[in-house]
């Protein structure tokens, strides 16, 4: 029912909003690429970026030097990405880096590969990478199109994510992590092999974020080493799980739609008032309000409210049904 209205609005909305929302999407996909590493499997990684600008440059410099479909690129940058996440977790967990020392090795990971990026010129160093600019005329082997057919393209990935996450969760993969979320110690005594299960959980992340970050320099039409690798892009990746619930299905989603309209809000407000950093400070205190009140997320929250409405019915439907024989 939510694609449906989305899918309504997309398209009916005027090309501001769907230009937000499209960004709304690709955030709810890489947002769900993110829950799912630390959501689902337990592993904390604050240097998503990276495996966003994997994917990014890996279509971006297939397509822009040497003509290749966008599709190639996608299944490439997954490729890369789910390789280096996992040589990057295989690495981290033989010498026993864990918790918080691993979510600083994969900033440090980041931070490493947007300096070579910025430095190497066959990827456009710190001048970035250009993508031709669209006709308008929609080429889906090559993935161009208009701003409403990148608006349907992020929709049909923020459904693949929550739909995806919502069967992993479901499935024999998705206890195995939740275990090893809550209890390795437990997990590992009966049987459950914790090495290769958090390997893999971060592999899967990496080679989604990657596929996110592909269709993010798409619909930019550039791509610098600063803007999709670097910190910041990290940020804005977990704000959503973060605010509409971890660990959820719908949590990136709503937490994006929260979050992603607020942050251009405030930069909009911050550029008439010549206050720079508004936005990061709006983030701030959004982040702090959740924690405070809603420590769990807005959707837990949405959840727990709909089952308080419906109770007070189930408890009097029985007895009117009574009164009514």
């Amino acid at each position: 029912m939510v694609f449906i209205v989305l899918a309504f609005v997309g398209s009916s909305a005027d090309p501001y909003f769907i230009s937000l929302m499209t960004i709304v999407l690709l955030f709810t996909f890489l947002g769900q690429s993110w829950n799912l590493m630390l959501g689902i499997g337990g592993q904390l990684s604050i240097g998503h970026a990276l495996f966003v600008g994997l994917g990014a440059y890996s279509v971006g410099v297939l397509y822009v030097k040497y003509g290749i479909s966008p599709w190639i690129g996608l299944f490439l940058g997954m490729i890369i990405a789910g390789s280096v996440g996992a040589a990057l977790a295989w690495l981290s967990f033989r010498f026993e880096v864990r918790g918080i020392y691993f979510a600083l090795l994969t900033i440090a990971a980041a931070e490493f590969a947007r300096i070579m990026f910025s430095g190497w010129e066959f990827v456009g160093a710190m001048q970035g990478l250009f993508f031709p600019a669209p006709t308008g005329a929609i080429e889906f082997s090559m993935l161009r199109g208009g701003a409403r057919f990148y608006y349907f393209v992020a929709l049909a990935l923020a459904a693949l994510g929550i739909i995806g996450t919502e069967l992993i969760s479901r499935s024999y993969l998705g206890y195995v992590w939740r275990a090893m979320r809550d209890d390795e110690p437990a997990a590992r005594a009966l049987g459950v092999r914790t090495f290769r299960h958090k390997i893999l959980v971060i592999s899967v992340s990496a080679a989604a974020a990657a596929a996110g970050g592909g269709v993010l320099g798409l619909v930019q039409g550039s791509i610098f080493p600063d803007s999709i690798m670097g910190m910041g892009l990290s940020v804005d990746v977990l704000i959503g799980p973060v605010v509409g619930g971890l660990g959820t299905t719908f949590g990136p989603l709503i937490g994006s739609l929260a979050a992603i309209p607020l942050n251009h809000l405030m930069s909009a407000i911050g550029d008439n008032l010549r206050i720079p950093g508004l936005n990061n400070i709006a983030y701030g205190i959004v982040l702090i309000l959740v924690v405070w009140f809603l420590p769990d997320g807005i959707w837990p929250a949405i959840v727990r409210l709909c089952k308080a409405i419906q109770a007070p019915s189930r408890l009097w439907l029985p007895h009117l049904r009574k009164a009514e024989e």
